[in-house]
This record gives C-alpha cells, sequence and structure tokens, in this order.
C-alpha cells in the first residue's frame, strides 16, 4: 500500500460539513492539506456532501426524503462544494476537474469509456478529478445509491492501486464502537473474517446515505477486484495514505475483472428481465456462452436496446445480469426460434444473439 500511485479516496458527508447542514470550510481545507502534498501520486477525490452542502442555503433543515428536492439541494449544493475544493487546491497550485456520474454514464460501452478517458486525461495533466453521483438529474433506476458502491467501481474504472474510504469512524468495529469492550478490526483477509461481525448503518449525523454496511459492500467489491481497501476516519487520513497502519485494511479477494463487467453487475438497475429454458441456463452459466432467442422462454417488463436486463431460470431466480440488443417488444416473435431462421425471415439483423457473452457477467458464479 505504501506503494500505491493511483489512489482513489472517498470522503462523506458528515466528514464535511457541519450539524446544521453546509460546508464547514475548515474540514474541506484539513482534507485537501493532506491531498495536495503527496505530489507523488494520482489521486482521484470521490465525494459526497453536495445534498447536504444545499440543505443551510435552502433553508432546510435535514436531508429530504422526496427526490425532487434532493435534487434541488444537489443542485446548489455542489456548485458550492466544488467551489470549496477549487479555492482550497488552489492553496498549492493545484486544478480540480469536476466528473459527475450516473450509473447509466457507465454500464453503456461508449459511455464507459469516454468515463475512463476523462478521468485519466485530468491525471495526466495534473488535476484532481472531483467525482460525485449526479443527483441532479439521476432518477431512481440509474442512481448509484450511495458513493461508497461508487468510489469502487471508479478505483476499478481508472485501475486505482488502493481505494481509502473515509469515514467519521476509524475502522469496522465488532459491534458498536460506543458500546465497552468492542475493538477494531485490523485487517479482513475474506468475508469468513466478517462472519458474527454486527455491521451498522447510517450514521448519527443525518446527511449522508451511508453508513458501514454501505462501505464494508464498497470493500468487498474493490478487494474482489484485486484493490486493496482501507477504511479509516478523515482525521487519519495521512496515515493511510502514508500506508501506515491506521484503520481496518481489506486485502485483495480477487483479481480484475474485464472492466464494464464490474459495473454492469454493481451498478446497473435492470429494465426488465429474460426467462430462460434449461438448456439456455446452462449454455450462459456452464459454458459461458451468449444468449440466444432460441433460449428464451418469457419476457418481462418494458426495455429498450442496450438496456440491462436479468437473466432468469424457470424458478425466478437471476443468475446474469447483460445488455440486450433488442427492444421488449421484439423479443417475443424472436423466442424459440434459431438465428439462421430468423435472417431468412426477418434480415441479417436479425442473425445475432439477444445478449452477447461480452455485455453479460453472472450474479452466482
Amino acid at each position: 500500500m505504501k506503494d500505491a500511485r493511483r489512489i482513489v479516496v472517498k470522503v462523506g458527508s458528515s466528514s464535511l460539513t457541519t450539524a446544521a447542514g453546509g460546508l464547514d470550510a475548515d474540514r474541506v481545507d484539513a482534507l485537501v492539506n493532506v491531498l495536495a502534498k503527496h505530489q507523488d501520486k494520482e489521486i482521484v477525490l470521490v465525494s459526497s456532501g453536495a445534498i447536504a452542502a444545499g440543505l443551510a442555503p435552502l433553508g432546510l433543515d435535514k436531508r429530504p426524503r422526496d427526490l425532487a428536492r434532493q435534487q434541488a439541494a444537489a443542485s446548489v449544493g455542489q456548485g458550492l462544494l466544488v467551489a470549496r475544493y477549487t479555492a482550497s487546491f488552489a492553496r498549492y497550485g493545484r486544478r480540480v476537474g469536476q466528473v459527475l456520474l450516473t450509473s447509466d454514464d457507465t454500464s453503456r460501452r461508449a459511455h464507459y469509456r469516454n468515463a475512463y478517458r476523462t478521468l485519466d486525461q485530468l491525471l495526466a495533466m495534473g488535476a484532481v478529478p472531483i467525482v460525485n453521483e449526479n443527483d441532479t438529474v439521476a432518477t431512481d433506476e440509474i442512481r448509484f445509491g450511495d458513493n461508497d458502491r461508487l468510489a469502487a467501481l471508479v478505483a476499478h474504472l481508472v485501475r486505482a492501486d488502493l481505494l481509502i474510504l473515509l469515514s467519521d469512524v476509524d475502522g469496522l468495529y465488532d459491534g458498536d464502537p460506543a458500546t465497552p469492550g468492542t475493538s477494531r478490526i485490523a485487517e479482513v483477509r475474506g468475508p469468513g473474517d466478517l462472519e458474527g461481525v454486527s455491521i451498522g448503518s447510517a450514521g448519527k449525523a443525518g446527511v449522508g446515505t451511508g453508513g458501514m454496511v454501505t462501505k464494508v459492500e464498497a470493500a468487498r467489491i474493490a478487494a474482489a477486484a484485486g484493490i486493496p481497501v482501507v477504511l479509516t476516519s478523515a482525521v487519519h487520513a495521512a496515515e493511510a495514505l502514508a500506508g501506515g497502519s491506521t484503520g481496518t485494511h481489506f486485502l485483495r479477494t480477487g483479481r480484475r475483472s474485464a472492466d464494464r463487467l464490474l459495473w454492469l453487475a454493481h451498478a446497473s438497475t435492470p429494465r426488465g428481465a429474460l426467462v430462460l429454458d434449461d438448456g439456455a441456463v446452462r449454455a450462459v452459466v456452464e459454458r459461458r456462452s451468449s444468449l440466444l432467442p432460441a433460449g428464451i422462454a418469457s419476457v418481462d417488463g418494458e426495455f429498450s436496446a442496450g438496456d440491462p436486463v436479468e437473466l432468469r431460470d424457470g424458478d425466478g431466480r437471476a443468475v446474469a445480469r447483460g445488455l440486450v440488443n433488442f427492444d421488449a417488444r421484439e423479443i417475443p416473435r424472436l423466442m424459440g426460434r434459431s438465428t439462421r431462421d430468423l435472417a431468412r425471415e426477418l434480415g441479417p439483423a436479425y442473425e445475432r444473439e439477444v445478449v452477447h457473452r461480452d455485455d453479460l457477467v453472472l450474479l452466482h458464479p
């Protein structure tokens, strides 16, 4: 971890804002003081705080529950957040660039490539990318849901050497940190190390959506993709960047997978489902084959070509997820038929897979 050169750092709302809502300039400056001093490292900052920063200016005393007012708060707060980062990094002669993402931007092939190129170029030019979910336009169907998971996926996207999750807690504990007798877990080598551990939900500040549950899930996603993770508090950011023993270290549990497949598995929301016959389930799951029209038994939902869909077995269990090549209304007339017959009757555009294996990820490999 000491040798990590490209690092994704995620910071939560509670580490940047006051209890009443609004940015805490001193907290932002303290974080930037740590990040800006590491000129030898490429740092991508995934920062929450837009909605929280917009509460006080809009006269809101707490985070609203409805999406419309959340988006309004994000619209006001995002500008304040980036302006604060811009001014703070400028003290060190560093530039920042804003990158706002939705899951729709990253599960589609062309959008995914564009996101990578933008982030990679910002780093190459010495700028610090400030990444956040595009809360002002994201609907429930295209939301990441929390910035911890977004940070894990961004770490994979930019091929990071390390992911640091900063919170208001200095690591993962084997119980409620406020309860006497609990202790910090220094290292997690795999899922077995977390058996019997009680993991809490969102913190007391009430300005964020995450909690220890989302951080552990993000760490699991990153570790399974070959990226080590440090989970610690914002006040220990310097130690984490220096490769110190602070917080909880999640060791790698897997190797890097095909880039978009991680996003497809963890960031996409299925717009519908295709139910497969037994032969198609075996072909997709055991042989990792593409899904052909002949193996589809039924269609559920309304979706368009290019949308993510679930592939289900006869019992309704989701076995895979993929990007479909046809609209939902087209598929019924294709079901159970060979691509050769379809091409002969409907034209060469129909001699193709419904879901290509390059656009398909197993959910229970």
